[in-house]
């Protein structure tokens, strides 16, 4: 059923394994819960995404990620403390049943603390969540509630969309520190010159 969501509507539909979507400090996103293996199936359904494709997830801190089993390296440390929260998702090694519940093939997953308290809020409450830019695999990522009830309809996999209002801003950078030196995945609103401050040159 897709509808509107309020912030208590949205973490009742996560928590009992469906699909929302919900504005970010980038785009609009489609979001799962890791505790529902057929929510996250669905959500790759409903986004036509290559099951191959891994899904990356947002967190309200690095506790959250640590909790999953997954060690939080120094280069991730290091990036996370100068860049979190805010639009850059980090690439690090997961355990074998995190990677394959997410659809990754090589062992790895990009996790991203985001900025917004109404955000924030809600990820405290439910946990990790899988999510992907609300739009058609390879189409441009909705900026409104109203562009995702525009393009995805009466689609029986979303339950509704939390509306946060426009999203403005820029996807996140993607940058890959899985194998103790660093390389950027995806060009978005942290830089490069960024990066390197943290990081170093990449070797």
């Amino acid at each position: 059923m897709n509808q509107l969501l309020d912030l208590e509507g949205a973490l009742a539909a996560l928590a009992r394994g469906k699909v929302v979507a919900l504005a970010t400090d980038t785009v609009y996103g489609l979001a799962a819960s890791l505790e529902h293996r057929g929510a996250i199936d669905a959500l790759f359904t409903l986004k036509h995404r290559p099951a191959s494709l891994a899904l990356p997830v947002l967190v309200s801190g690095v506790s959250q990620i640590e909790h999953l089993g997954v060690t939080w390296s120094a280069e991730s440390q290091a990036l996370s403390a100068a860049c979190w929260p805010g639009a850059l998702t980090i690439v690090v090694a997961v355990p074998e049943t995190l990677s394959t519940l997410l659809g990754s093939t090589n062992g790895t997953v990009g996790f991203r603390w985001p900025d917004g308290k109404v955000l924030n809020g809600l990820l405290a409450s439910s946990g990790p969540l899988a999510v992907t830019s609300a739009n058609e695999h390879g189409a441009p990522p909705c900026t409104s509630a109203a562009e995702v009830l525009e393009v995805f309809g009466e689609r029986p996999e979303l339950e509704g969309v939390l509306d946060g209002g426009p999203c403005t801003g820029s996807p996140s950078t993607v940058v890959d520190v899985s194998e103790g030196r660093w390389s950027i995945l995806r060009q978005g609103a942290v830089d490069r010159a960024s990066l390197v401050a943290v990081l170093g040159e990449t070797r």
